[in-house]
């Protein structure tokens, strides 16, 4: 199943190189029309479980009944879904990025259990494939599949949260030289009431930020009381307190001192999978949203019929389908890069950890837009319900209150914008990207006058778009970083302006992602919805993202700039940010119509 897409391998942009440089066409990235039927099988059978093991115990999960979440754990096991990401050899599926991109998917509505499964499939069993050695690997990993042992991971602290390598807890080797002795206090631990395994990062004598797998059953381990959370009620949230732990030495995870590699590598892949789980929320919540406002009558008529509720129906469905769109060209991107790599001769988990590596940028954004976007239509559907949707009695209120740790754990999505900046100038600085040419390619377009030639072609006027998008978002932060190195500005001070040109960013990937998508479908004989459709929500994304351009650029370039230099650069970011608006109110009516005949969201 390694080879589920029989595809011809096309040029596959390197992480962060959609800034720079266009894709090769559509048949660069993948879309989810494109699923065969082994995919849409292993689709099924997560749907079935999903409604059969989880959605009538969502109540009973809330509550955290006492050996359920470890239960459907292992019958999640039973069906191979804990480990569909690992390699054979320890008895797991091999699955390919898309797939196991599918199944986060489907699971997304599972309520607070995704984060059961989430912590122990991803940054539980993760720091183990990729840093373990032989016999780790052969002692945890076939039980962590087989759901015979539950993980967990360790790493927050009350001092140290988003900065994790400021942590306190120590481990000191014994005198013996044997064990190495953990004493300190975690906290935030998913899965601690019922965890086996759990992945500890301490400093050794004090300095040495590294990794432990540590079992539950050693002396000196204690937790706390389950936390009173304001969502996520239903997953094991607790602390983890070390009292003179001795661990084995040979459970030193990776090497010593290197701790942050396991926990930078863990959280890579791990926010491109909360993306996709937050995509799979958004669906379900999209369609209650739908069929409440098709039951419910007001004014002696189901409030769909509305023009407000219409609008608030079709701009879920546009985000959702934007932000699919970009979460399986990133899913492709992973899955090419991993198979370019164990076709050298690298090992499935190094392959995967370094997929995941290359495209950490992606990844970044994926996890800021997938939880925004999560929030965005929780908070719309609740609205759609009204004063029910304020009541526990539906789901509306659950999943509000669930949606909201999304924008804060694996990185808050204020780090996660940093971060994606950052990494675009360090790859630029190591050379893996160019981005001072084309930026450069911009100045110069700016002292020369506009062209006037029209766009021709199909989504010549996106495409156009789209390429003035790229331009302004190098135009700024290039102007930015120039006034950093002439010794003007210190952007590490400046974190405003690094959030407008991340949200720069952040819409080209959106906006390049989703003009694919739909291009992709235009030339596909067989699709679920006319290409009007697809055209129309194009077009809106458009509309908005051109006025987001501009107002992000613009409150970048007067942060930092002034005079003729801000004048120019004005007018630059006049000319990068123009499409000709379309009629959206009309444009999203016409969506909410087709959600409203089909009682879900069907896009």
């Amino acid at each position: 199943m390694q080879d589920t897409l029989s595809k011809p391998t096309v040029d596959v942009l390197k992480g962060g190189e959609f800034l720079i440089k266009d894709p090769t066409g559509p048949e660069s990235t993948f879309i989810p029309e494109e699923f065969n039927e082994e995919q849409r099988m292993i689709r099924d059978t997560v749907r079935d479980f999903l409604h059969n093991e989880i959605m009538p115990n969502l109540d009973r999960i809330e509550k955290q009944e006492e050996g359920l979440a470890p239960q459907l754990l292992e019958k999640m096991a039973e069906l191979g879904l804990l480990g569909s990401h690992m390699p054979e050899q320890y008895g797991g599926m091999q699955l390919d990025t898309n797939t196991n991109t599918l199944i986060c998917d489907v699971f997304g509505p599972a309520a607070s259990f995704t984060v059961s499964y989430a912590a122990h499939t991803g940054i539980g069993m993760l720091p183990i494939l990729y840093f373990g050695n032989d016999e780790q690997k052969e002692k945890y990993l076939p039980r962590l599949i087989n759901g015979e042992l539950k993980a967990a991971y360790c790493l927050t602290e009350p001092s140290s949260g988003s900065d994790a390598l400021a942590a306190k807890t120590r481990a000191d080797l014994n005198e013996a030289g044997t064990h190495y002795v953990i004493n300190g206090q975690k906290m935030w631990i998913s899965n601690a009431g019922f965890a086996d395994v759990f992945i500890v990062f301490a400093q050794i004598d004090g300095d040495k930020f590294t990794g432990f797998i540590v079992e539950r059953n050693t002396p000196g381990i204690s937790f706390g009381a389950e936390e009173e959370k304001l969502g996520i009620k239903g997953s094991s949230t607790r602390q983890v307190f070390f009292e003179n732990v001795k661990v084995p030495k040979e459970n030193v995870l990776g090497e010593i001192g290197k701790g942050h590699l396991i926990a930078f590598n863990a959280l890579n892949i791990g926010r491109f999978k909360l993306c996709a789980l937050c995509v799979g929320g958004a669906k379900q919540s999209a369609t209650t949203a739908v069929q409440y406002a098709n039951e419910r009558v007001q004014f002696k008529q189901p409030i769909s019929n509305f023009g407000a509720i219409k609008h608030k129906l079709a701009e879920q469905a546009i985000r959702i389908f934007a932000t699919e769109s970009a979460m399986y060209r990133a899913s492709h991107q992973l899955q090419e890069k991993s198979k370019a790599l164990e076709e050298e001769g690298i090992s499935y988990g190094e392959a995967k950890r370094l997929a995941a590596e290359e495209y950490a940028i992606e990844c970044a954004l994926l996890k800021v837009v997938g939880s925004e976007v999560l929030d965005y239509v929780v908070d719309e559907t609740l609205q759609v319900h009204g004063g029910m949707g304020y009541s526990e009695e539906g789901t509306a209120a659950r999943a509000y209150r669930d949606s909201r740790i999304n924008r804060i754990y694996e990185g808050t999505n204020e780090i996660n914008r940093m971060l994606s900046i950052d990494m675009l100038f360090r790859r630029a600085m190591k050379g893996a990207l160019d981005i001072v040419g084309p930026a450069w390619d911009v100045q110069k377009e700016l002292a020369s006058m506009p062209s006037f030639e029209q766009p021709e072609g199909a989504y010549a006027a996106e495409k156009k778009a789209l390429k003035d998008f790229k331009k302004a978002v190098l135009m700024t932060a290039g102007a930015a970083a120039k006034k950093q190195m002439d010794g003007e500005l210190n952007l590490k001070e400046e974190q405003e302006i690094i959030m407008n040109v991340s949200d720069m960013l952040l819409d080209v990937y959106m906006t390049e992602s989703l003009l694919l998508r739909v291009e992709k479908l235009s030339q596909m004989d067989e699709k679920p919805h006319e290409q009007e459709v697809y055209d129309t929500m194009l077009k809106i994304y458009l509309t908005d993202a051109t006025a987001r351009m501009h107002k992000n650029g613009t409150d970048a370039l007067v942060s930092f700039a002034e005079g003729d230099l801000l004048r120019t650069m004005l007018m630059g970011l006049k000319r990068f940010t123009k499409y000709t608006p379309v009629n959206v109110k009309k444009g999203r009516r016409m969506l909410a119509d087709k959600l409203i005949a089909a009682n879900e969201y069907c896009f």
